[in-house]
């Protein structure tokens, strides 16, 4: 595929990737040789996120990104469910695709769920385990996100994501400590793939599914004892103003014997601590 104007190959220099999938042509980007590691992002960004610590990850390892169906350069369909749960099937599609053995799963935001789903279905496959704010477990007990969610899943919520762009341009702003990190030139690269209302309905299901979705999460945290075995690494932006702080605490609760390294970044630590987060994955692998 040829990369679109608007996209920085300074900042972004890598070789586009697709794979064909029933609903839709998913972009990813598949960088340097040695154990794989496959980077999983959220909302509303894209393998993009990651390109701070796939630059130097990717001298001594094979760094896979891929974007969700409704995000980044991926195809936007229509008619598509945009579950967690339909994600992280397509997900799996992606790794069986590539036959990648031995794995490091690296996952953040919605892409926690996502990510670990392919943990629990193939615990054997996965190597190690890198976890950066998000979570995977109901979040029926949160109340400011499950009211969030409930405003989001109306009308004038749907509005504000699909016609304004409320997710790349008023969340994802707030997820940053400093703002200083979100330049004109990196926001544009958040902007731009949700350009139009059609563009944004994969952010806005997104927000309805941080309720709708609570079930599947449930089922996944209670199978949560298969990854007791995986080698755990923890990476988390204390500053973060999206998710509370106390999601780590479940974390490191449920599994002590994670190491956990806690990070002066908001939600978005890959562009605020982008060489911190490669050093303290780079270490933890070596």
């Amino acid at each position: 595929m040829n990369s679109p104007k608007w996209l920085d190959r300074i900042l972004y220099p890598f070789a586009h990737h697709t794979l064909q999938l029933e609903a839709g042509q998913m972009h990813y980007i598949d960088e340097g040789q040695g154990d794989p590691i496959v980077f999983v992002h959220g909302t509303p960004t894209w393998s993009f996120l990651w390109r701070q610590q796939i630059k130097p990850l990717s001298r001594s390892y094979r760094c896979i990104a891929p974007d969700h169906l409704g995000f980044g350069l991926s195809n936007k369909p229509v008619n598509y469910s945009y579950t967690p749960e339909a994600h992280a099937l397509n997900l799996e599609r992606l790794i069986e695709h590539l036959q990648l053995k031995n794995i490091t799963l690296v996952v953040h935001d919605f892409g926690g769920p996502i990510g670990l789903s392919y943990a629990l279905r193939h615990p054997d496959n996965v190597k190690n385990i890198i976890i950066l704010n998000t979570w995977m477990w109901s979040l029926e007990d949160e109340k400011k996100i499950q009211k969030a969610s409930d405003f989001m899943s109306g009308g004038l919520g749907r509005f504000l994501y699909t016609q304004l762009a409320f997710s790349p341009r008023i969340l994802l702003p707030k997820g940053y400590h400093e703002r200083k990190h979100l330049t004109k030139d990196v926001h544009r690269h958040y902007l731009k793939p949700l350009a139009t209302a059609s563009d944004r309905q994969a952010s806005w299901h997104f927000a309805v599914a941080l309720k709708n979705s609570n079930p599947w999460f449930n089922q996944l945290w209670e199978q949560r004892e298969k990854l007791r075995s995986i080698n755990k690494l923890i990476l988390w932006g204390e500053k973060d103003a999206l998710l509370p702080v106390h999601l780590l605490e479940k974390w490191s609760q449920t599994f002590p014997e994670a190491k956990v390294i806690r990070l002066k970044a908001g939600h978005f630590l890959q562009e605020e601590s982008g060489g911190e987060v490669a050093d303290h994955i780079k270490s933890f692998l070596g």
